[in-house]
């Protein structure tokens, strides 16, 4: 397959591959970019490559949408067997849009460090081998990860001992 064949059927399908992927899976752009590339390895082009090009999309985006709904599964599983990080103020159950727009709302390094530990399990000695920094800073970073969010979201500490800054 020619990169001037391949040109052309990205400008003239590629927008209606991920109008057409988007029905099923949240990453419409990445399935249609895989199936290009798919196309793009083949020896020849197929025979008819547009019904093709749709053919590899569904069934990709089809792929990823089962892989997120296993994702979110396991995900609520693992939040639900999570011991309950904060207690809210007044009582009240957290809201989750908010939880998560604070998360969203963290540095960069901060946010990588609370979602490796709370949701990943990892140890700060585990999450300084990634970031490469030490367990101290790893720790550090999670305790003012924490301390930002419980300040964005209103909420006291619960019962056991809080990180500080």
């Amino acid at each position: 397959m020619g990169p001037e064949l391949l040109g052309r059927l990205v400008d003239q399908h590629a927008a209606a591959l991920v109008l057409y992927a988007r029905q099923w899976c949240p990453t419409p752009e990445d399935v249609v970019q895989e199936a290009l590339l798919k196309l793009a390895a083949l020896p020849a082009a197929p025979p008819h490559v547009v019904p093709w090009l749709y053919a590899v999309v569904r069934h990709a985006a089809l792929d990823a949408a089962r892989a997120a709904r296993r994702r979110r599964r396991h995900e609520a599983r693992a939040a639900e067997q999570a011991p309950a990080w904060f207690a809210p103020a007044d009582g009240r159950g957290l809201d989750a849009a908010a939880a998560a727009d604070a998360l969203t709302g963290l540095p960069p390094e901060e946010r990588e460090v609370v979602v490796a530990h709370v949701w990943g399990g990892l140890t700060f000695e585990q999450i300084g081998e990634v970031i490469g920094a030490s367990a101290s800073t790893a720790y550090r970073r999670y305790a003012a990860g924490l301390a930002a969010l419980r300040t964005t979201l209103g909420v006291v500490c619960p019962s056991h001992p809080c990180p500080r800054n």
